[in-house]
């Protein structure tokens, strides 16, 4: 559970690599300062800002940005550093704001690498100040610990440097603000920003500020007051343009005893003429450690662009139409002006700044989804076999892997502001909780409406997942079974089946359901029990320990009150052993059994089998739009890569 600090309170941190997340409603300064026990900077070594963005464990971005991610690595700090203080300022220059008082309230959290949020907060109560130190993360009798600080200077960069000690400070603030102006130099202005207060900020694009959750933007910084010209396609939280692209065939940098190397990080290749620098999309310009990392830190940080982007626009909309109602209903409510030339009038002034508004955010919006749609078009095809569709040619050279990716692709996910863009759905390896494949047709395209049809098409979607499950472990750590009680799902399953991939054939009649799901619930029963004793090798000999898959079809055919139970146990218990539940069901199907399943339903990640509203995000306010893995119609893709499963599998005696 996330700890929501207030000024003052300090939250112990359970891991020394972490990300900072910083979200504010307008471009700002992102970096940190290294202090030692009495809190000084022992010389301009110790800042990381945008003239220097890295220091050992410590990464910021490169330039002002709305949103910034700064990559912290505590283990890889100096000795001698005891306090790492995260500053945040505004860009100076004619136009700007003076202090933080007349801008939205900057919001700072702290994530572990896999976006879990650690501590949050909001820095409120700033008025003229124009640069504050936001965090303290500060050594403790040997742990570290996070501090809510929230302190503001008047004097801006240099005031606050020579708080911390150190006697070049005002030099240093040139330096890092004439930095910041040659990056904002090289952005695209966003829409003219309407005097309207939050609501009308985020019509040109700029999204109030809020939990990030995941949460950031693609609007580029900007000069204030400039317009037009070129997309900027260089995101804010990542490095700027005078950093280097990874190499074409995915080579990184050797890894180093500090935070995750930047894209173009020492030791790298130099980038390909007419990629980083020159303002395009490159594909792996996120942090990580490995190509796949950054890949994968790469479509996280689409999805969440796409969020922030699609919530500002729909935010602005929201404010259009409320100042559109509130002005009608101050004609109506004064009977003098109610009719006549002046009420006639007064309307059309009212429509017609709803309709200058809407089409600000609408402008705002396409801008950021071209970005976007740009940077897909880098990224799809870079994706490693785990991330990519099953039309990416990188299939066609798939081997059985020696080990996990960190994630696999179920499918892509979009919004309905925008249907033709579509971000990868990535779920991080192992998997946490079961899926629920809903043919139901309560909440299906009208278009398909056949119910034959629907359970075709979640069989085939269960059935490609499957193969990208299997694909995705090494020959002898997952194994998937099946419940396919009347055996009606035999034409969908037939990938698996004719691959030879399966150990048994899908269990069928009531009598094969109870057999197969009493032996996995005794497997998932001896593992735990071996795992909170530590005694693993006290295992029964022949205990099959590695990953499963269990499908079941036709639910509830062939389901007595305990096989639900059973069912029940699985679901909760079993991806904490390596047990995952897979349903292809319709609801409806099972309300015989009451409300004894609604726990059931609930723990599992429910999917379509046709793109339809799902995944309710409560940071966005809509559900996405899923689009199942399906692969092109004809491509005989999933049953190649099944059979190199399979091949392997006899190669290594399975």
């Amino acid at each position: 559970m996330t700890a929501e600090l207030i000024r003052g309170q300090n939250h112990p941190l359970p891991e020394t690599r972490l990300e900072i997340r910083v979200s504010a409603g307008q471009p700002i300064v992102a970096g940190a300062t290294l202090n030692d026990e009495q809190g000084h900077m022992r010389s301009a070594e110790w800042i990381a800002h945008p003239a220097s963005p890295q220091l050992p464990g410590l990464e910021v971005s490169r330039q002002a940005a709305a949103n910034h991610r700064l990559a912290v690595d505590l283990d890889a700090m100096p000795e001698a550093v005891h306090r790492v203080n995260v500053l945040l300022a505004l860009p100076t220059g004619a136009g700007g704001p003076s202090g933080f008082g007349s801008v939205a309230a900057p919001f700072v959290a702290v994530t572990g690498l896999d976006g879990t949020e650690v501590v949050s907060y909001t820095i409120t109560d700033l008025d003229t100040e124009s640069a504050v130190v936001a965090l303290e993360l500060y050594r403790r009798q040997g742990a570290w610990k996070v501090r809510a600080v929230g302190q503001g200077y008047a004097g801006g960069l240099a005031a606050m440097l020579s708080d911390q000690g150190l006697p070049q400070a005002g030099q240093l603030a040139a330096t890092i603000n004439e930095a910041v102006a040659a990056g904002m130099a090289r952005a695209v202005a966003p829409a003219p920003v309407t005097p309207e207060g939050e609501r009308a900020r985020a019509a040109a694009g700029e999204a109030a500020p809020a939990r990030p959750g995941p949460a950031t933007s693609v609007t580029g910084s900007a000069v204030p007051g400039q317009s037009g010209g070129r997309i900027n396609y260089q995101h804010p939280r990542r490095p700027g343009p005078g950093a280097s692209a990874m190499p074409a065939g995915g080579a990184t940098p050797p890894p180093a005893p500090s935070a995750p190397p930047p894209p173009g990080a020492e030791g790298s290749a130099p980038p390909p003429p007419g990629e980083a620098g020159s303002g395009r999309p490159v594909a792996g310009d996120a942090t990580g450690w490995t190509m796949e990392e950054r890949l994968y830190n790469q479509v996280w940080g689409m999805f969440e662009d796409l969020a922030r982007t699609t919530a500002a626009y729909r935010s602005a909309v929201d404010f259009a139409d409320s100042r559109q109602e509130r002005e009608l209903d101050r004609v109506l409510s004064d009977p003098q002006t109610r009719i006549g030339p002046a009420a006639d009038a007064a309307r059309a002034e009212a429509r017609q700044k709803h309709a200058a508004l809407v089409e600000q955010a609408r402008a705002a919006f396409d801008r950021d989804v071209a970005q976007l749609s740009a940077e897909s078009e880098v990224v799809e095809p870079a994706l490693p076999w785990a991330f990519a569709r099953w039309d990416n040619p990188v299939w066609q050279a798939y081997r059985a892997p020696d080990e996990v990716p960190m994630a696999v692709r179920l499918g892509d996910l979009g919004l309905p502001e925008h249907t033709s863009l579509r971000i990868p759905m990535l779920v991080r390896m192992p998997l946490q909780r079961g899926l629920w494949i809903d043919y139901g047709r309560g909440s299906v395209d009208s278009a398909v409406a056949d119910p034959d049809e629907l359970r075709r098409l979640a069989g085939e979607t269960a059935t490609a997942i499957a193969a990208r499950l299997l694909a995705a472990h090494p020959v002898d750590e997952f194994n998937v079974s099946i419940i396919d009680p009347a055996g009606a799902a035999a034409p969908s399953l037939a990938p698996l089946l004719e691959s030879g991939v399966l150990s048994e054939p899908p269990a069928a009649g009531s009598g094969g359901v109870s057999t197969l799901l009493a032996r996995l619930t005794q497997r998932v029963d001896l593992v735990q029990m071996a795992v909170r004793s530590g005694a693993a090798d006290a295992l029964p000999p022949g205990l099959d320990t590695s990953d499963q898959l269990l499908i079941v079809h036709d639910f509830p055919h062939g389901f007595d009150d305990r096989s639900v139970t059973q069912l029940r146990y699985l679901a909760d218990e079993g991806p904490s052993v390596g047990v995952v539940l897979m349903m292809v069901a319709d609801r409806e199907d099972a309300r015989a059994f009451g409300p004894v399943l609604d726990p059931l339903w609930r723990s599992l990640l429910r999917l379509t089998p046709v793109p339809s509203d799902h995944l309710a995000d409560p940071w966005v306010g809509h559900a996405w739009t899923y689009e199942p893995p399906l692969p092109p119609r004809g491509s005989g893709v999933i049953g190649q890569v099944l059979h190199q499963v399979a091949a392997a599998r006899r190669a290594a005696g399975r």
